[in-house]
């Protein structure tokens, strides 16, 4: 990496810090540093719903999940535009009325406080682990770009993010957010543009696209059919994304304290309302563009030298052991390959003939990259096999002009402090105010209570960092942080249904009926019955029946008074 861009790098992240440290230095009360003082605009409440969902790991795997998957992924957010129209009309006037500082204050004035317990426990074990998820993805970009122990990236990255958060609350999250996403939003703009203006002379968008179709990437609306019927472990189809991505974004968005203090820091109701279904309209395209970026790469690369394997430091750790040898004689493979790709890419282009030898010489390179990918784990045990997080990344720093580099680097690891800072001032808002109060039982306005706020956002911020040091070999992050998601968020969403429209079932029987609808869904998880979205309808629908069920179970039954 050029000078100009780590002086771009080191400039706009310390800068980004500095500014973040100042905004939110005069907290004196637990409102002010986990709410902001519920004085924020609607356009500040959008950019802070959009960079909490917008981490490092949307613009690092996100591309690379297209590049290897396709477009399909779009499909996942097809549910959210409806989710957040009744999120605005059931979930918001209910906080906004109760000024709650985490929706789970409302489930112990609706049941009972173990309910409330239950709730946040859920929330803090699924957003724990993966904001823990989240921190790496940054780490991998330094350790690319340094060639450092991905261990110490996480400890750095982590330390530099968790400074800012302690000491700045919700309002440093907010305010850094909007410069956040306004600068990732610019930078992923610039590398689209830079994939479609480095293609050869007569090569433009529209081939692009044609390059991407040919080989499947343009795949944005698919029915999850097949000769047997429908595929319900197909992970992205259109009913999988309406139904099931309805069910997560509506838990997300509506239960998940790392989206509802978003719009809990508003002025009031309406511009909650605002920000919120703002984000429906805008959230959609926005993901769609960002992975056609993918597609656009993918495209580059069928016309110009790809590497087998885009984890440039895996493969420099490899040739240091006695696996170089055949290492480098599968690369040669592969170039050989490479270079009779690019001739039949260009026939192909003009002559239909050619596709099909195309098709075959793209499968050789895919079994090479296989065989590379599984030599390389042999060589370097526990290296992650599949390279997805790092293909964007290498585009980035082999294509981009100089001081860009600088500028998108600084662009995704700003995106994962913005949503790791909000993740982090969530965990910290719930532990204190459904756990920590209630247990010593002192009140938010206490002057101590204050201070327990940033010692709990630091305790969350070393957890996360922990958590990041077992990470690896995941393989697509954005889909990993999602999986685990889909674990909690139909359960706690079937506990706020209930509440919300089942109003004779009590808390026992919602209680319980939690436990029974988080171990069905695990099992259902575990049998591999269906696809991760739809473990969300399936955790959502499940609580409201066993809760029914149970209340009918434990009602007593009116005493009968006899007649005289």
């Amino acid at each position: 990496m050029a000078i100009t861009d780590w002086i771009v790098l080191v400039l706009t992240l310390g800068g980004m810090v500095a500014y973040g440290v100042y905004k939110g230095s005069r907290h004196k009360t637990l409102e002010s540093y986990f709410l902001s003082n519920r004085n924020m605009p609607w356009w500040i409440v959008l950019l802070g719903i959009m960079g909490t969902q917008a981490s490092a790991i949307t613009f690092i795997s996100a591309p690379g999940q297209a590049f290897t998957d396709g477009m399909r992924f779009v499909q996942y957010y097809f549910g959210l535009p409806l989710a957040m129209i009744v999120i605005a009309i059931v979930f918001i006037p209910i906080f906004q009325k109760l000024k709650v500082y985490t929706a789970y204050q409302y489930l112990e004035s609706r049941f009972d406080r173990k309910t409330r317990y239950l709730s946040a426990i859920l929330f803090l074990i699924g957003r724990g682990l993966s904001t823990g998820i989240s921190v790496y993805a940054p780490a991998i970009i330094f350790s690319a770009l340094l060639g450092w122990n991905i261990y110490l990236c996480i400890i750095l990255m982590g330390g530099v993010l968790i400074i800012y958060t302690v000491s700045g609350g919700a309002k440093s999250v907010a305010y850094t957010q909007q410069l956040q996403v306004l600068i990732m939003l610019g930078g992923m703009a610039v590398a689209g543009y830079t994939a479609i203006h480095m293609l050869p002379d007569g090569v433009g968008l529209t081939e692009a696209l044609q390059a991407g179709g040919d080989a499947g990437k343009m795949n944005i609306i698919t029915s999850g059919n097949t000769i047997k019927g429908f595929d319900w472990q197909d992970r992205y189809n259109i009913w999988s994304g309406i139904i099931g991505g309805f069910f997560l974004a509506l838990s997300y968005f509506g239960t998940d304290q790392s989206q509802v203090g978003r719009y809990l820091v508003a002025k009031g109701e309406r511009e909650s309302k605002l920000g919120l279904i703002m984000n429906g309209f805008v959230k959609v395209p926005m993901q769609f563009l960002i992975l056609l970026i993918g597609v656009m790469v993918f495209a580059f690369y069928q016309y110009n030298k790809a590497p087998i394997f885009y984890n440039e430091t895996l493969v420099a750790q490899a040739k240091a052991t006695p696996y170089a040898g055949a290492l480098t004689t599968l690369e040669n493979q592969f170039e050989n390959l490479q270079a009779r790709h690019t001739v039949l890419r260009a026939e192909a282009d003009t002559d239909d003939r050619f596709a099909d030898s195309l098709t075959q010489n793209n499968a050789q390179m895919n079994a090479l990259r296989q065989e590379y990918s599984l030599l390389l784990q042999q060589a370097v045990p526990g290296a992650e096999g599949k390279d997805t997080n790092y293909i964007f990344l290498h585009f980035i720093m082999h294509q981009m002009p100089a001081g860009l580099v600088g500028l998108l680097l600084a662009a995704i690891i700003m995106a994962s402090w913005g949503s790791i800072g909000a993740a982090l001032n969530s965990l910290a808002s719930s532990t204190v105010i459904d756990f920590h109060l209630p247990l010593t039982g002192r009140h938010a306005e206490h002057a101590e209570s204050f201070k327990w706020g940033w010692i709990y956002t630091l305790v969350w911020g070393v957890f996360c960092i922990l958590v990041a040091m077992f990470a690896t070999n995941m393989g697509s992050l954005i889909e990993a942080v999602n999986i685990l998601g889909s674990l909690f968020y139909g359960v706690i969403l079937g506990i706020f249904l209930v509440a919300f429209f089942l109003k004779r079932v009590g808390g026992n029987a919602v209680f319980w009926a939690a436990i029974l609808g988080e171990v069905l869904v695990i099992a259902v998880y575990q049998a591999k019955v269906v696809s991760f979205l739809w473990l969300n309808a399936v955790g959502a629908i499940a609580v409201p029946i066993i809760a029914v069920l149970f209340q009918l179970i434990l009602a007593k039954p009116k005493h009968i008074v006899a007649k005289d």
